[in-house]
């Protein structure tokens, strides 16, 4: 059960949405985001998306690649299963109506990876957010909000735990045209 990487990625969710995604893997999914509105994360193989309670602040995703992961902690707010197949070996982390986050995760291989994902601080992160928008002064500068979002006692947290299972799917050229 040894970890062998670990990358952290900050993004903000936009229209409340985060999602982790292959860099070829440019297609949504509605039905996974219909799911995700359930379960909190879920996808459709390729794609995963996470359902935050608010849309402004910062939050922290951590991709721990594993021999074995280790089961969610006891403390976790929620947790599922998922499965993630990557053919380039290069996730991206979307922020939605806002692109992709800065820092990309490599892999050490493209490959199908299956785990779970847990969070923490999703309640209490919407809770704040709530709150401070409840709370806002009709005359309230225009930094006012962006400290409120800096000043936030909790970080939210959602970490995909996983290890490699096995090669990618072999891409269908059956559907490419030959242009040569």
């Amino acid at each position: 059960m040894a970890l062998l990487a670990e990358h952290h990625v900050t993004a903000t969710p936009g229209r409340r949405v985060l999602e982790v995604y292959d860099a070829d893997a440019f297609l949504g999914d509605s039905a996974a985001l219909k799911a995700a509105e359930v379960q909190v994360v879920a996808g459709n193989g390729y794609h995963l998306y996470l359902l935050s309670l608010q849309p402004d602040m910062p939050v922290q995703i951590t991709i721990r690649l594993w021999e074995t992961p280790p089961k969610p902690p006891a403390d976790a707010e929620g947790h599922v299963d998922i499965s993630l197949e990557s053919e380039t070996g290069i996730l991206v982390v979307g922020q939605l109506d806002r692109g992709p986050a800065p820092d990309d995760v490599i892999l050490p291989r493209p490959g199908v990876y299956v785990g779970h994902a847990w969070w923490t601080n999703r309640r209490a992160a919407g809770d704040y957010y709530d709150t401070t928008i409840a709370q806002l002064p009709e005359d309230a500068p225009d930094d006012w909000l962006t400290e409120a979002w800096n000043n936030c006692p909790v970080t939210e947290r959602y970490v995909l735990d996983l290890a490699y299972s096995r090669e990618p799917e072999p891409i269908d050229d059956d559907d490419e045209e030959d242009w040569t």
